[in-house]
C-alpha cells in the first residue's frame, strides 16, 4: 500500500489516490507554497535587516559619514530598503526603517555614504 506523503498514514481507495484525506492533501501543497514563497521574503526580510543592524552602529550620533567598502564588507547591500525620502535641495536619501543613507563622492573620489536617522520632519510633504 501507499503512504500519505504529508502524514505518511496509509492511503486506502481507489488507484492512484495519493493523500490519505483532503486535509493532507491541503495540508501538503500548502507547505510546499509557503517553503517557495518564504524563500524570497526571507532573502529580503534577513538583508533588510542587516542593512539596518549595519547603519545602526555606524551611525551612533545620528549623522554619520563611512567609506561604502566599510559597510559592504560587514554584508551591506545598497540595493535593499525599505522607503525613500527626498530633501528640499533634492537628494534622495534611501531608508532601512529608521537609518537612512545617501552615497556621494569627496574630493579625492572615494565613495562614501553619509548616514541619517529619520526626522520627525522627514514626515511632512516638501513642495
Amino acid at each position: 500500500m501507499k503512504a500519505c506523503p504529508n502524514c505518511g498514514e496509509e492511503v486506502i481507495g481507489r488507484e492512484g489516490k495519493k493523500f490519505c484525506n483532503s486535509y493532507c492533501k491541503s495540508n501538503f501543497h500548502y507547505e510546499r507554497r509557503k517553503e517557495k514563497e518564504d524563500s524570497f521574503f526571507k532573502t529580503v526580510d534577513k538583508q533588510l535587516k542587516l542593512n539596518r543592524r549595519i547603519l545602526k552602529n555606524y551611525n551612533k550620533a545620528g549623522k554619520a559619514t563611512v567609506r561604502t567598502e566599510v559597510l559592504t564588507n560587514h554584508g551591506f547591500n545598497p540595493n535593499y530598503f525599505t522607503h525613500y525620502w527626498k530633501s528640499k535641495k533634492g537628494d534622495v536619501y534611501l531608508f532601512c526603517y529608521e537609518f537612512g543613507f545617501i552615497t556621494f563622492k569627496d574630493a579625492k573620489g572615494t565613495k562614501k555614504y553619509t548616514l541619517v536617522k529619520w526626522q520627525d520632519h522627514m514626515g511632512k510633504v516638501v513642495d
